[in-house]
């Protein structure tokens, strides 16, 4: 037996000193300000360690007999021949990258002192001629005791199970010589021999080692990207290209996290969720940097749906479940939003030019995705078989980007993928000549993937939109079955192995892909194909009306995909026949009910095909699981009512508090004595107690005002305009709708403009200043969308130019409204608006983030508001409007329903061209008179503008005010998208926490 002595420095992770119990940096991403001047966003990723001491007694272990045998062992030893004021550990195993870092992790996190460490091969100790390693750490306890008391080494052996088999193994007390005592941890496996010491030597310097995150390392690591990454001198680089080298860096320890998660998942082969989404709004991975503005928002969503995936993912990874997103990488995403002379213009987000250095492409994890084509029968096994003969082939490429979590060692995957033409049809046109057909086929290919949401007026943008959403799910449903097949041999396996989560109607095409693989390539029948797909689809949907829901023509869907409208039509077939038995011969209902709708244009009911096949379908709210029942899936419901739940959306803390807010982030770790509530957000109704304390309301505001002025010095820095932070900033940011009522934000300031304007100067100083921000993307065909934003930078323009008004009044419009512009906006916010007709709704998530922040809501009862309200109270938000019940009588009267004259007045404004642009303004005005009001604008302005003059009287007593926003923080924890995620595991998906050890 030959001893190796291995310096400690060479280990993965600082060891702790032997003069001090302060640990090395963990393994969190995050960079010490006062060290480096920046840290990064992936702060999600940082785990607050507090070392606890052990205490040192005289007491020690009962002693029983253990026999040796080829199983590798962990031994805590105190009566060796070493230091007699350590104890030994003795962990003699087969090696794996990262053991040693993992062990001395547990002794940093036990607050054990490492005073020296050796490694030893035990040539055929292994049994069987196999060649184990020894490692021996000699430790003592913070005060440099020997540890000796059967609590302390029983914390240790539980620590050591969980590091160095995850949590499993045999466990028994003992001893490894006639005079040593000690816990010993058994767990079963050999290792291979054959190694000399050399390789040993090499193997521990080149493998047994992860990258640093103390300031130092990080540092060398960013100049050596800076020098071989971007490939510029380490003396001479500018903002972007220290950028691009600190953000490989921290990606190179994302990494390390992220490949043990993996192994970690395929060793213990969890039931595993995967979350389809055409979208996901990830934001900037960092912050708190002024390299951060070098980083541009990642353009692959639109709007809540993307951000609530966002969130969702972050909150998977944090709380450990096993978990892969899919979705497209878009090379353009939706389209940058540019304002000219008032007018919203489109134009291609670049986001991709300069490369993004999160993800990884895999060159190798590629799958050709058919189109067209046709379906031929084929004799098979003394039948018949269906064979997809396809017109064209696409290669979907995987970029996978990793999801840290937070305070845990679990990094999860959303992979992405990007179109690029068939290796042989290119080859075919080169070999030919025809290399103009060889690039249109590359541009064809590539278009696939270039934009979200293409516009689908047109027979070619709907047939895009088509191309996407199969492309989508069809290389997304390869590599998941590809990674089921790779450990198991049945698919009757695969409803407990895989759960498919549908969000929204976009990836519904899975349901028949996973149909077509399982017929026509597994070989499976039709009815144990069937079988699994009931088992293993949920739906989610953000629908609040029929109409509203994603129908497909069959013509099309015939052209593009002839093997999946088969299935379809199969399915359909099987189902109304089902049907019938239940319901009896009601065509109408049957018709309703039909994934067919025949009509003018035969279409294929998506959302329909989603509800058959799934076995759970959720709303995204209370209020909105009842209009699921009763008006967009009610025959459904009727038929089927264990199938309907709901989970309220919920927004991620750890993005919109901690990264967005990091002042308040660290006032209410003060005030609650914990951080704690980063990972359990219900400690924030700990605030509640302390709502009145008048030293936390000086805080409090003293936070919120240097948020303000963050936000005013962006305000006049986008528009020039300067602003006052002593004013009340009032909010509404979010993509542009007639229902979201924009318009009736935008009526309300010019009804405060035309009061202040009419005044008595003396009773100007009355007036509550306000600086009015609205902020959002109208869809590039919205017509009536485009004209609201150029109305409110016509009624900015003039009210912003009036000498009169001053600073009592200030509208302001913010162009290209995105997550990374949100993180600004939202801590700033005092008043925040969330106006939309009532049950047009579905949850709505923007007014969780403000709520998380401390800012005032003004809403109406629509989607999640409902239950803020059960959660803060209505006397902490100034609530307006007709309730949801009473909107189909109100529409019922139309022409005959009053209106407030203070609304008409306004509407004339606009109308007679008091801010210009007469015409242009005349169907805007016909949107909300003569009857036309389907929005309600005119019912509801008089319970609007009393709902402002409330917000007006609470913010003049700004201890009331405060007092208003701190029971608003601490009433947001319900709305934390961990809960929505937790209710999703255990409700729907049926999966457990999987956390990657140590």
């Amino acid at each position: 037996m030959s001893a190796i002595s291995v310096p400690l420095y060479q280990s993965k992770l600082k060891f702790p000193s032997t003069t001090a119990a302060s640990a090395a940096p963990s393994s969190a991403f995050f960079v010490s300000t006062n060290k480096l001047s920046f840290s990064t966003a992936l702060l999600y990723g940082t785990s607050h360690v507090t070392s606890r001491t052990l205490a040192s007694t005289n007491q020690s272990l009962s002693t029983t007999t253990t026999t040796t045998t080829t199983t590798a062992t962990i031994e805590i030893n105190n009566n060796g021949p070493s230091d007699p004021h350590t104890t030994a550990i003795v962990i003699r195993a087969r090696n794996r990258i990262g053991l040693l870092q993992v062990i001395t992790r547990v002794f940093k996190i036990l607050g054990l002192l490492l005073v020296k460490a050796t490694v030893e091969i035990d040539e055929g100790g292994g049994g069987g001629g196999e060649e184990c390693f020894i490692k021996t750490f000699y430790v003592s306890d913070s005060h440099g005791n020997r540890i000796e008391d059967d609590h302390s080494l029983e914390k240790i052996k539980k620590a050591l199970i969980d590091a160095v088999d995850g949590g499993g193994g045999e466990v028994k007390v003992g001893s490894s010589s006639s005079t040593g005592k000690g816990v010993v941890v058994r767990r079963g496996g050999g290792l291979g021999g054959g190694e000399t010491r050399v390789r040993v030597e090499r193997m521990f310097g080149l493998m047994d080692r992860f990258l640093k995150s103390d300031p130092s390392s990080l540092q060398k690591d960013i100049l050596d990207h800076v020098e071989y990454t971007v490939a510029r001198s380490r003396f001479s680089f500018d903002d972007f290209e220290a950028y691009q080298a600190l953000a490989h860096s921290v990606r190179d320890r994302l990494i390390e996290r992220w490949h043990d998660t993996q192994i970690h998942f395929k060793k213990k082969d969890p039931k595993r969720i995967y979350f389809l989404s055409l979208e996901f709004l990830m934001g900037r991975s960092l912050s708190n940097s002024f390299l951060a503005e070098q980083e541009g928002d990642a353009a692959l969503g639109n709007g809540g749906l993307a951000r609530l995936s966002a969130c969702q993912m972050d909150s998977l990874a944090t709380m450990d479940y096993p978990a892969w997103g899919y979705g497209l990488r878009y090379q353009y995403g939706l389209f940058r939003q540019v304002i000219l002379d008032g007018y919203q213009h489109e134009q291609p987000d670049y986001w991709l030019n300069f490369g993004n250095p999160w993800e990884i492409e895999r060159v190798h994890v590629t799958y050709p995705v058919k189109f067209y084509g046709t379906v031929e029968d084929e004799n098979f096994n003394g039948g018949k078989r269906k064979v997809w003969l396809p017109g064209e082939m696409v290669e979907a490429v995987a970029y996978d980007n990793p999801i840290p979590g937070h305070g845990t060692r679990n990094t999860i995957t959303l992979r992405l993928w990007a179109a690029k033409p068939s290796d042989q049809i290119d080859m075919e046109s080169y070999n030919t000549g025809d290399y103009i057909n060889a690039v249109v086929n590359r541009q064809r290919a590539e278009t696939i993937s270039s934009v979200l949401y293409p516009d689908d007026r047109s027979y070619q943008g709907k047939e895009l939109r088509l191309k996407q959403q199969y492309f989508f799910v069809s290389a997304s449903l390869q590599d998941i079955i590809r990674r089921f097949k790779d450990s198991h041999s049945s698919f009757d396996d695969f409803p407990e192995k895989v759960a498919l989560q549908l969000n929204d109607t976009h990836p519904s095409l899975a349901i028949a892909e996973v149909m077509r693989v399982l017929v026509d390539e597994e070989h499976l029948d039709w009815n144990r194909a069937w079988g699994i797909v009931c088992k293993i689809f949920s739906f989610t949907t953000h629908t609040v009306l029929p109409e509203g829901l994603e129908k497909v023509p069959v013509d099309l869907l015939e052209s593009l995909l002839p093997r999946h409208l088969q299935i379809i039509y199969d399915i359909n077939f099987d189902y109304i026949e089902e049907l019938k038995k239940k319901i009896g011969l009601d065509y109408d209902r049957l018709s309703r009910m039909s994934i067919v709708e025949d009509g003018a244009v035969k279409s294929i009911r998506m959302a329909n095909l989603a509800v058959v096949c799934s076995h759970t379908v959720n709303g995204v709210s209370r209020v909105h699981s009842e209009l699921l029942k009763t008006r967009v899936f009610k025959d459904f419901y009727e038929l089927w009512p264990h199938k309907f739940d709901y989970k309220t959306n919920g927004v991620t803390q750890r993005r919109w508090i901690v990264v967005s807010n990091p002042s308040l982030s660290a006032l209410i770790s003060k005030w609650l004595g914990t951080e704690a509530w980063i990972r359990d957000v219900d400690l924030l109704a700990g605030l509640q107690e302390q709502a009145a304390n008048v030293d936390l309301h000086e805080e409090w505001r003293m936070v919120r005002k240097v948020n303000k002025m963050r936000l005013a010095e962006y305000i006049e820095a986008m528009s020039g305009i300067k602003v006052s932070v002593s004013a009340m900033f009032d909010v509404q940011i979010k993509r542009i709708h007639e229902y979201k009522r924009q318009l009736l934000n935008i009526l309300g300031i010019i009804h405060r403009y035309d009061c202040i304007k009419n005044m008595e100067k003396s009773d100007r100083t009355k007036v509550v200043p306000r600086v009015c921000i609205i902020g959002g993307k109208a869809a590039p065909g919205y017509e009536i969308a485009k004209k609201i934003i150029k109305l409110c930078n016509a009624v900015a323009e003039k009210i912003n130019n009036d000498p009169d008004v001053g600073d009592l009044l200030k509208l302001v419009f913010i162009p290209d409204y995105n997550v990374s512009v949100a993180e600004l906006v939202i801590p700033g916010a005092d008043l925040s608006q969330h106006i939309s007709t009532a049950g047009h709704e579905a949850s709505g998530t923007g007014n969780m983030k403000f709520l998380m922040n401390g800012c005032l809501l003004l809403a109406t009862e629509d989607g999640s508001t409902a239950e803020i309200i059960e959660e803060i109270g209505e006397d902490n938000m100034f609530l307006f409007g007709a309730k949801m019940h009473e909107v189909p009588a109100l529409r019922v009267k139309g022409p005959a329903l009053k209106v407030p004259l203070q609304f008409a007045s306004v509407v004339r404004m606009v109308r007679d061209g008091y801010f210009g642009f007469q015409d242009y303004f005349e169907s805007l005005c016909d949107k909300v008179e003569g009857g036309n009001d389907f929005y309600l604008l005119g019912y509801d302005f008089q319970s609007y503008l009393e709902a402002q003059a409330a917000a007006d009287k609470a913010f003049v007593d700004q201890e009331k005010w405060t007092r208003m926003s701190i029971l608003s923080t601490a009433g947001s924890g319900r709305f934390s998208s961990d809960r929505t995620i937790e209710e999703y595991a255990e409700k729907t998906w049926g999966i457990e926490p999987c956390k990657c050890p140590f």
